[in-house]
């Protein structure tokens, strides 16, 4: 059974997983719908994602989808490492605009939940890191948006400098969190 973290901003879960190690390797629940539940998250996923990133310092995010097909996110890494990083935006949230990050990797198999009305992002900490996640709704290039991961009003802390970030061309052109209208 995991353990169960809120973080600074409480909606935010952080899901520690028991290993069980011998000679052979490890053993780990990896997910579990009656975990989110104890924790009051009534979420269904509907779809599994996949990333690799190669290079150390690559940065993706900030994204997010606007309604109708927003999206809750359950966030793991099966290889590798990564700051794993939620914006909360959420415009009657006392924690709108405040960001939360946690380590996730493949050797402490923690998993983070990003709740509906967040912006999620990433940095890679290791080289030829896999990250995969689940949706609780699908895709829709429609209601895909994000934020500039280097956005001084938000202020990540993130383990690379933005001039050192690899970034997509896409997510360089990220708007700024100035003027940002929530649609939360």
């Amino acid at each position: 059974m995991s353990t169960i973290e809120r973080l600074a901003i409480p909606d935010v879960l952080l899901f520690k997983p028991r290993k069980f190690e011998d000679g052979r390797g490890y053993f780990m629940e990896t997910f579990r719908a009656a975990a989110l539940a104890e924790a009051g998250v009534e979420t269904v996923f509907v779809q599994d994602n996949q990333s690799l990133s190669r290079q150390v310092g690559t940065i993706r995010g900030l994204h997010f989808q606007t309604p109708p097909a927003v999206q809750a996110k359950l966030v793991r890494v099966v290889a590798g490492a990564i700051l794993d990083v939620a914006v909360d935006l959420r415009s009657t949230s006392p924690t709108y605009g405040r960001w939360v990050g946690a380590t996730l990797s493949a050797e402490n198999g923690h998993s983070l939940f990003v709740p509906r009305g967040f912006a999620h992002a990433f940095c890679t900490l290791e080289p030829d890191t896999v990250v995969t996640y689940k949706c609780d709704d699908y895709y829709a290039p429609a209601s895909d948006a994000g934020l500039n991961f280097a956005d001084p009003t938000i202020g990540i802390d993130w383990p690379v400098t933005a001039d050192k970030a690899i970034v997509s061309e896409k997510d360089a052109r990220l708007p700024l969190f100035a003027g940002f209208a929530s649609p939360f």
